[in-house]
């Protein structure tokens, strides 16, 4: 199995009113792809409870069968769509770590 995790900074020019809805946007998009994207067997988008201690605004933490499983959720059509439509626009920054477990 491959844990696929990525952290996202929101855009600093969004209001907060903004940044909410691309954060609810980007977690209704983002866990809709289960079921969706063969080998995503789990996929969950944090985006509530954030501490001020934290730099980043999003957490994506998904679980997928294989490394090739993660090559093809990268190239997805239903993936590319969600984050070419919602994440990319809404975000400034992103970090990833990709492992075997």
């Amino acid at each position: 199995m491959v844990k696929h995790i990525i952290l996202w900074k929101l855009r600093s020019e969004l209001s907060a009113e903004e940044k909410r809805a691309a954060a609810q946007a980007i977690k209704q998009g983002l866990e809709a792809l289960k079921g969706q994207v063969p080998g995503l067997l789990d996929i969950h988008v944090q985006i509530d409870g954030r501490l001020e201690t934290s730099n980043a605004d999003i957490m994506l933490d998904s679980t997928l069968e294989s490394f090739e499983a993660l090559k093809g959720y990268a190239v997805h059509p239903a993936h590319v769509a969600v984050a070419d439509g919602v994440v990319r626009p809404n975000t400034e920054l992103r970090t990833c770590l990709d492992f075997e477990c």
